[in-house]
C-alpha cells in the first residue's frame, strides 16, 4: 500500500529592504514587521496539519519565516544549505529594469545568455539541489507532510522542473508570492499533484499597496 507524502515549498515573507537592493545570500537581510506577520499567518494556517518536520535556508528571513510553525508543532528547524537561494553576481546592488547596475556597461559582460542564466547560478544547478532536497524530505517525512522554507527562485524554479516545463523564464511571470505555499504531493515515489497556496494573500496585497505608494 503506498502512502502519501506531501513536501510544501514556502516562500518566504517579506523582507525589510528599504534601499531595494538585491539581497541574495547577504547576511542580516531579516522579515520586516509585515513579514513577520505573513510568517505568523502561515503558522497558524499549517499547525493542524500533519507536518512532522521543518527544513529552512541558513539565511534568516528562512528561519525567521519558518519559526512561527517550528514552535506550534514543538520541531526544532533543520538548517538545509540546498535550499538557500539563487547565487548573483548583482548582489548588493539595484537591479531593477532601466535603473541601478543595469544601466552601467561593465555589468553588460553578466547579461548575454539569460537561458543559463550567466548572470547567477544556472537553473539547471539549482534544479538539482532543489530536487535533491525534496527527494530527502520525502523520504524523511514518510506518510507525512514537511515544510520547507526557500527562496522564491529555487521554489519556482523547483516546480518548473516538477512539471518538465523549461527553467528559463521571464520572472515577472513567476507564481509564487511572498509567504506563498508550493506543495508537491507524492504517492509513495511518484509525483501526484501540485498545489499552490497564499495563506497570506491578503498581507502581500497590502505589501504590494505600500511597494507602490
Amino acid at each position: 500500500m503506498s502512502e502519501q507524502t506531501i513536501v510544501h515549498l514556502l516562500r518566504h515573507g517579506e523582507v525589510y529592504n528599504p534601499d531595494k537592493i538585491l539581497y541574495g545570500r547577504l547576511p542580516g537581510f531579516v522579515l520586516s514587521d509585515l513579514g513577520h506577520q505573513m510568517a505568523e499567518r502561515v503558522g497558524e494556517t499549517l499547525k493542524d496539519r500533519d507536518i512532522v518536520e521543518v527544513w529552512a535556508s541558513p539565511l534568516e528571513r528562512a528561519q525567521q519565516t519558518a519559526t512561527p510553525l517550528a514552535l506550534a508543532k514543538g520541531l526544532d528547524i533543520v538548517t538545509d544549505d540546498r535550499i538557500i537561494e539563487a547565487d548573483n553576481v548583482f548582489e548588493g546592488q539595484r537591479v531593477s529594469i532601466g535603473d541601478g547596475v543595469l544601466k552601467q556597461p561593465k555589468a553588460w559582460k553578466h547579461l548575454y545568455d539569460p537561458f543559463k542564466p550567466s548572470w547567477g547560478e544556472p537553473y539547471k544547478q539549482i534544479a538539482a539541489r532543489m530536487r535533491d532536497a525534496v527527494f530527502s524530505a520525502r523520504e524523511s517525512a514518510r506518510g507525512h507532510e514537511i515544510l520547507l522554507v526557500s527562496h522564491q527562485l529555487p521554489v519556482w524554479t523547483s516546480r518548473l522542473d516538477f512539471e518538465d516545463r523549461r527553467l528559463w523564464h521571464d520572472p515577472r511571470h513567476r507564481q509564487c508570492n511572498l509567504a506563498s505555499l508550493t506543495s508537491l504531493a507524492f504517492d509513495g515515489d511518484d509525483l501526484k499533484a501540485i498545489v499552490y497556496t497564499e495563506p497570506a494573500s491578503d498581507l502581500v496585497a497590502k505589501a504590494h499597496k505600500g511597494a507602490g505608494a
